[in-house]
């Protein structure tokens, strides 16, 4: 089959595809911020998200023995409660990019609120890490039409929160340019693997070998087609034993085929921004926000009801 990817990015090394196998170390901070009222009591929900504790040691060995260095985004509340985790991400070679400060949503603050929030969380991981953060990852993809703007003002050099392309691309905002890495659903391990009664999510729990053969189609896609592959994963959610047990094969079953670039997101984003300036690529360029307000002509389709007739 000839590829479905119109403009494929050059990749390092004449590779085929980059791989980032990134992970939201949210740790309890969503059960808080969900349901701040109840969350003491949660006890056991508390537990379920505090395997972090366990987990992200697991992971850092796992990427020390295929000797990669990778990316790891954390809720500033989590960094200043749970400094040790930070520490050892960053003892293993590890990126930290920025998650919101409370796992807070920003598309339902107002625009005030969410700049507060950002800068907050900027000063804590100047504060912890020695430097800014130069990714940002929006909590439960909550970028809201605000996000662009706030994040090219605060100098970051890459989003990866959206879902418009297989390869990465630019967003345009009035502040200036960040580069967009884009993920999507099929790569989350929440629908693979999340069960909680207290939040009610209740996916389906698949094999661990389920989870991953869908992840390798995905893989594999963006290997036959010169593109990227982005997980979005979890600690307390894939780093379970069994579960952590099949990344190392996924790892594997990658590594055998060959002509991947294992890479951090702040590399790859730095790789496209890179060639973007010196002329040998061109990658797409998307004006935001997509809209700024309801749509004008809605309201003559849906009427006063604001529903379908």
């Amino acid at each position: 089959m000839s590829e479905l990817i119109a403009n494929p990015p050059p990749w390092p090394g004449g590779a085929r595809c980059a791989v980032a196998i990134t992970f939201d170390c949210d740790s309890d901070s969503f059960v808080h911020v969900s349901l701040p009222d109840r969350a003491h009591r949660l006890v056991c929900t508390t537990s379920w998200a505090r395997y972090d504790d366990v987990a992200i040691p697991r992971l850092v060995e796992i990427f020390r023995r295929f000797d990669m260095h990778q990316t790891f985004f954390f809720p500033a509340w989590c960094m200043e409660r749970y400094p040790s985790l930070v520490e050892t991400v960053l003892r293993g070679g590890h990126e930290v990019g920025l998650h919101g400060y409370l796992h807070e949503l920003a598309n339902t603050l107002p625009l005030e609120r969410e700049r507060e929030l950002l800068y907050r969380g900027l000063e804590v991981t100047k504060r912890l890490i020695g430097q800014a953060p130069t990714g940002w990852r929006a909590p439960l993809y909550s970028f809201s039409e605000n996000t662009a703007d706030l994040i090219a003002q605060a100098g970051f050099l890459y989003d990866s929160s959206l879902m418009g392309d297989d390869i990465p691309y630019m967003l345009r905002s009035a502040s200036g340019e960040v580069v967009e890495l884009p993920l999507q659903d099929a790569s989350d391990d929440w629908p693979q693997y999340a069960d909680n009664w207290d939040f009610n999510f209740h996916a389906s729990i698949r094999p661990p070998e389920r989870g991953i053969e869908t992840f390798r189609a995905e893989f594999d896609a963006a290997w036959e087609h010169r593109g990227m592959w982005i997980s979005v994963w979890h600690p307390f959610v894939s780093g379970r034993l069994s579960r952590a047990i099949q990344i190392v094969k996924l790892i594997e079953y990658m590594e055998k085929k060959g002509g991947v670039w294992f890479a951090s997101l702040h590399e790859i984003a730095a790789h496209i921004k890179a060639c973007s300036e010196a002329g040998t690529y061109a990658p797409r360029q998307v004006a935001m926000p997509y809209f700024r307000e309801p749509v004008p002509e809605l309201a003559q389709v849906l009427g006063p009801s604001g529903k379908q007739p």
